[in-house]
């Protein structure tokens, strides 16, 4: 198993260039199975979630090329096969394959998802979707069994605002006969540059953005070429990094606008950070952190649940007690167990809320990533922390961001992969 080592202490200083959007590009990645047309995507992260939704699609007889960050995908001749379950339980996106294969097939097989271990994740809600689309829905030996008859258009009320589920529902509803209209829809960056991508494609896709989508079923989507956004939470993330090290780091290649309630707290804090351009955001040093009332993660525009582990470390650097909600995920918590080894002061109220006090001084020890987003979260407090951090479990942080510890060292951090 790979570890990272970080030496912290040295504030960040230069420039990074934030990678497409990992959130994006898996539903894109599977949308391509909606046509016998070639696809070219660009600025496509290079993470191992990419390469391994790659390789089921390769086990379905599609053709896939990636390099320099573009991946073209072929899927002319793509059939209907059994999944292995070694693919599929490696992320929990390998659940956006049963939208496609049905408007495909008609048909979609698949063993239960994987992936973070972040609590219960039903797939309810993605069943109930299709089921009304004109599916039926089974379960034998820990596989789901979707078939249709043929797809058609209804109007969905989601249980809940889910994205993958809405990413699925929007998937089938294009290829399935009639108006499809689906209430209660995510919204997020990478649910609106799907349907953009499937736009493009020719899909009729209203309400992007919004809660409401009204989709007109289409007989066919032709292969285009087409530039994933950028990763918000990516830039989020070194956003944090640099203020919580009294960096001066200018971030690239951002979509400032997909943060409103993120840079709302930032500024809470007392980050000092400004905007160049639409595309650009600079953070410089600030003198101290103050604390939060309450950082509630909720669906967006809300405060991103995949932010609130790096933003609770700069929270350990403030001055108050700071309150964390997490709305979301009553496992998304567990991560404070490390922070404590590394001399936070926190108490966890329930799995869903806690206090962090600070501030607090943090040192270097062995710690161990929990989730994509909490290995990052890691990482962020190492490069805070006084003297040397080993950071286990690196394979969810190689999942969610694309060379990491090479874009910090070339931001001045000590991060070495062992």
């Amino acid at each position: 198993m790979q570890k990272f080592i970080v030496k912290g202490g040295n504030p960040l200083k230069g420039t990074v260039k934030i990678s497409g959007s990992k959130n994006a590009s898996l539903p894109i990645i599977t949308a391509c199975l909606l046509t016998k047309e070639k696809c070219t995507l660009k600025n496509v992260p290079d993470i191992a979630d990419i390469h391994t939704m790659c390789k089921i699609l390769n086990s379905l007889n599609v053709e896939t090329n990636f390099e320099k960050n573009t991946l073209e995908i072929d899927a002319k001749n793509a059939t209907l096969k059994d999944i292995k379950t070694n693919l599929v339980n490696k992320m929990r996106a390998s659940i956006l394959l049963l939208g496609p294969l049905l408007a495909r097939f008609n048909k979609a097989k698949l063993p239960f998802p994987g992936g973070c271990v972040l609590g219960k994740r039903s797939v309810d809600t993605h069943l109930d979707a299709l089921e009304g689309l004109n599916c039926k829905v089974s379960e034998k030996d820990n596989v789901l069994t979707v078939q249709s008859d043929g797809l058609k258009g209804n109007k969905i009320i989601m249980t809940e605002i889910s994205v993958t589920a809405t990413e699925n529902a929007v998937m089938a509803a294009v290829l399935a006969k009639g108006k499809t209209e689906i209430r209660l829809a995510a919204c997020e960056p990478h649910v609106q540059d799907l349907c953009n991508f499937l736009n493009k494609m020719g899909a009729k896709i209203k309400g992007i953005g919004t809660n409401n989508l009204e989709i007109e079923g289409v007989s066919k989507l032709k292969g285009i070429t087409y530039t994933v956004t950028p990763d918000y939470l990516e830039a989020g993330t070194f956003a944090i990094a640099a203020a919580i090290t009294k960096g001066d780091v200018t971030i690239e290649n951002v979509r400032t606008d997909q943060l409103d309630s993120f840079w709302n707290a930032l500024a809470e804090v007392g980050v000092n950070f400004k905007f160049e351009k639409e595309d650009k955001v600079v953070i410089k040093p600030a003198k101290k952190f103050n604390k939060i009332k309450q950082l509630r993660t909720a669906v967006y525009p809300s405060f991103p649940t995949d932010l609130q582990a790096p933003f609770t470390v700069l929270l350990t650097q403030a001055s108050g007690i700071s309150k964390i909600f997490e709305t979301l995920f009553e496992g998304r918590l567990n991560y404070l167990f490390e922070l404590e080894k590394m001399g936070a002061k926190v108490e966890i109220l329930n799995p869903h809320e806690a206090i962090i006090v600070g501030p607090s001084k943090l040192k270097g020890t062995p710690i161990a990533s929990c989730d994509i987003r909490a290995g990052a979260a890691m990482v962020v407090a190492a490069l805070a922390a006084d003297g040397e951090t080993e950071i286990s479990n690196i394979n969810y942080t190689d999942r969610g961001y694309e060379r990491l510890d090479e874009k910090l060292r070339n931001l001045g951090a000590e991060i070495q992969r062992v």
